[in-house]
């Protein structure tokens, strides 16, 4: 780690990379699967879309004794609304998320965020799921998710429980899963009537990780008081940062502009960037402030019209 950052180094002759020796099951069921890990425990490792894992691996970085696919696994995969909640299967893939226009239409900050995510290729393979179990700190989804106030449900072979979103990541490449357990399940509360959402990030190049990134959701009343806020960072810290404690001064006020400078300056006070070979620290905490208000203004306006 460099300064509390994960970098991320890609060698000039990756392809002449292979991992170490590792066992291959093809799970047919979830049972199977959690079995295996029960068995197994940390030496074990999920393949959904490998998009993560499978660099490691090639690394050496991660050196699992068995890998578990569980690809064939149709039940983890899909998009379920149910009332006041949307639950999506761990083994979704971006690319299912992004086509979905019912998805897109109910939470439009994810839709507003995934074409930050890596490249096409990457979307084509990557998994929900296999993001947030992974954590990077730096990705886009962990901190949306806890700007959304989503909740995970986790399993082993014998019991479940359930992780508010804001609990489950704690530390770079770190979660709340035990050796034991499987992310099975991603529950999404309702987007409440009046709320406007925006994304923004800062990368070197499009695809590349995030230098800062920002989520915000903005419900407005009926008179266009402000109700509540959600504001959460990505790449500013070894963990997604919700900041949505910074917009209290928003909460029963129209928003104005002197308003959304203070929160903004609240907000870079919350974060502890580490800096990186890409930005140092001032200059990750200075983005965030300006994509904070950005993103404030954007949000407040889109709730304000409908979209």
């Amino acid at each position: 780690m460099l300064n509390g950052i994960v970098p991320h180094f890609i060698p000039l002759d990756a392809s002449a990379m292979k991992p170490a020796p590792f066992k291959y099951v093809a799970a047919t069921s979830l049972a199977q699967a959690l079995a295996l890990k029960a068995e197994y425990g940390d030496d074990a490792k999920f393949l959904a879309g490998g998009q993560s894992l499978m660099p490691a691996m090639n690394f050496r970085l991660a050196q699992p004794a068995i890998l578990i696919d569980i690809n064939g696994i149709e039940d983890l995969a899909g998009i379920h609304p149910s009332g006041a909640t949307t639950r999506v299967g761990p083994l979704t893939r971006y690319r299912a998320l992004q086509r979905d226009e019912a998805f897109a239409g109910m939470f439009p900050l994810i839709d507003e965020a995934l074409p930050h995510i890596a490249h096409p290729q990457i979307r084509n393979r990557g998994t929900i799921g296999g993001n947030l179990s992974h954590a990077d700190p730096a990705s886009e989804l962990p901190a949306i998710a806890v700007a959304l106030r989503a909740r995970f449900r986790v399993q082993t072979a014998k019991q479940e429980r359930w992780v508010e979103a804001s609990d489950f990541f704690v530390g770079a490449l770190t979660t709340d899963l035990k050796p034991d357990e499987m992310l099975v399940e991603i529950e999404l509360p309702r987007v409440k009537p009046r709320t406007g959402a925006c994304f923004m990030e800062i990368a070197r190049r499009r695809g590349d990780f995030a230098i800062a990134g920002v989520a915000v959701m903005t419900t407005l009343g009926e008179r266009g008081e402000c109700t509540g806020v959600r504001l959460a960072f990505c790449g500013v810290g070894e963990t997604p940062i919700d900041a949505s404690s910074a917009a209290d001064a928003l909460i029963g006020h129209q928003p104005a502009q002197t308003t959304i400078i203070d929160v903004a300056k609240a907000a870079q006070a919350m974060i502890d960037p580490g800096g990186s070979v890409h930005a140092t620290a001032d200059y990750q905490r200075h983005i965030a402030g300006v994509l904070t208000e950005r993103a404030l203004r954007t949000a407040q306006r889109r709730a304000r019209d409908g979209h």
